[in-house]
């Protein structure tokens, strides 16, 4: 029987913040395939309930705000001094204003324009800079992303266009690491009822729709995601890279309702 056995690996899930996180549903399945694991959180505010959540997968944790390089430095330093090297980087990160989102997008205001992009599209260059001289050969990026970089998905506004420039950092990034043997790659998962998903206006609508529109007639769970992102970042997936992958019960490949 074919099992992943990712002992002596070593992975960093960054941007989990509760059980319904997606972040934390990759980092399960590393556990139970014996991944060592560390994750990081944004703030202080965090720290308690990140720590709750690290305990049953003994996993390292450590506080690193994206949007500061010197947060950023501490943490990859941590890393190397608790590990030496790395295997694997989940980047679950996004974050836009809500007012970004919920008016038109061509009333963006510059300064909700340049937060949505640096967090959420730029912090997965900021990290891979700093993964890149820990990362072993045969090493693999994960990030996530959303169908609404491509096809408009009304009030996704500028987070669709941080998407989009998240996917294309991916394919770049795959090609820069590629001949180091490292993997880059994005999920991009269907609606799932995270906590981020609630700052989303019309999330529960996006929701009942995908459901009877997609082939498969239903919304996807977390361990799906969980699963895509366990095999993403094994050996199994070792020739995959710069690909966008989605797990979204099939509702991409819709052209037309039935």
């Amino acid at each position: 029987m074919l099992t992943v056995d990712l002992s002596g690996k070593t992975a960093l899930v960054m941007g989990v913040t509760n059980q319904r996180s997606l972040g934390y549903a990759i980092a399960e399945k590393l556990h139970q395939a014996g991944a060592t694991l560390a994750f990081s959180y944004q703030g202080e505010r965090l720290k308690e309930d990140v720590e709750k959540l690290a305990t049953p997968l003994n996993a390292l944790t450590f506080q690193a705000d994206v949007t500061k390089d010197e947060e950023l430095d501490r943490l990859f330093a941590g890393v190397k001094e608790a590990w030496g090297e790395l295997d694997y980087l989940v980047h679950a990160i996004a974050f836009a204003p809500r007012e970004a989102m919920e008016g038109r997008y061509l009333d963006t205001k510059r300064q909700d324009w340049l937060l949505a992009l640096e967090v959420s599209a730029y912090s997965l260059v900021a990290v891979a800079q700093r993964a890149e001289p820990l990362l072993r050969e045969g090493g693999s990026l994960v990030t996530l992303t959303y169908y609404a970089s491509r096809k408009v998905v009304p009030k996704y506004n500028v987070m669709a266009i941080a998407k989009a420039a998240l996917e294309a950092s991916v394919r770049y990034l795959a090609f820069e690491l590629g001949p180091k043997g490292v993997r880059v790659n994005a999920i991009s998962a269907g609606p799932v009822r995270t906590v981020a998903a609630r700052s989303i206006p019309g999330f529960s609508k996006m929701y009942d729709r995908v459901a009877q529109v997609a082939p498969l007639k239903r919304n996807i769970t977390q361990e799906e995601v969980g699963n895509l992102g366990l095999f993403l970042l094994s050996p199994l997936a070792s020739g995959i890279t710069g690909e966008v992958v989605y797990v979204d019960a099939g509702y991409h490949i819709m052209g037309m309702e039935v």
